[in-house]
């Protein structure tokens, strides 16, 4: 833990019990001051986590709030050091804010597409109009993938008016193992997440926007790694 304690002390530091009660207690320059005191512990647990679906800065204020937390909840009587106590709070509060951006990851394009040309509920003639729209520009994206790709895909949503299938059903009918339908399901995924292969899709979906490119990038990075791949681009 030298790493931390280094991070945390600086010219002033002081492990006294004082600015924690008075900010505990509510007073706000002891809790700024805690704040901007430990602020390069923040960056310390930050730059040792791999966050890849937050930003630098995103994940720096996600670190920020877990430090807040830390300094309300500290008690220096059990005798652990604040900057251990905090290192934990503020991994916890990193991850818990990079674990809610991969579920809203999972309900973006193409996951996100494949359940708005699914769902079909409604009879507004403008909405039908949209799915329309939307679910034939899907398929012909669907349609330029390799075949196997593009018929785990199919079963897997339930496109053009099939029932969804499980991956152990598919699993089945291809011979294969439900994983490796899986791995099939999600190199489909970062295919069609690629801004080359779904510009149509993301022009509806405003999902066409430099923000976005870089999000289908780092997932097709990070499958790539899971995969054992090199560096390149899927």
């Amino acid at each position: 833990m030298k790493g931390i304690e280094k991070a945390e002390s600086g010219p002033g530091h002081d492990p006294g019990a004082t600015l924690f009660v008075q900010a505990q207690e509510g007073c706000t320059a002891s809790l700024n001051e805690l704040m901007q005191r430990h602020e390069g512990l923040v960056h310390f647990v930050v730059q040792r986590q791999w966050i890849l679906t937050l930003s630098p800065e995103e994940a720096l204020q996600a670190g920020r709030w877990g430090l807040w937390r830390a300094i309300l909840g500290y008690d220096p009587g059990r005798g652990t050091t604040f900057a251990t106590y905090a290192y934990k709070a503020i991994m916890r509060q990193v991850w818990a804010c990079v674990k809610a951006e991969q579920r809203r990851i999972r309900r973006e394009m193409p996951v996100e597409v494949l359940a708005v040309y699914c769902y079909k509920t409604g009879t507004d003639p403008a909405c039908l109009r949209d799915r329309q729209e939307i679910g034939e520009s899907l398929l012909e994206v669907v349609k330029r993938l390799p075949e196997r790709l593009g018929g785990v895909i199919i079963a897997y949503y339930g496109l053009q008016d099939k029932k969804p299938q499980t991956l152990e059903a598919i699993g089945e009918q291809l011979g294969l193992s439900k994983e490796r339908v899986r791995q099939l399901r999600n190199e489909g995924l970062v295919w069609l997440r690629q801004p080359a292969h779904s510009q149509a899709l993301r022009s509806m979906l405003a999902r066409h926007n430099q923000q976005q490119y870089e999000l289908a990038d780092q997932l097709a990075q990070a499958w790539l790694k899971r995969r054992g791949g090199r560096n390149g681009r899927a």
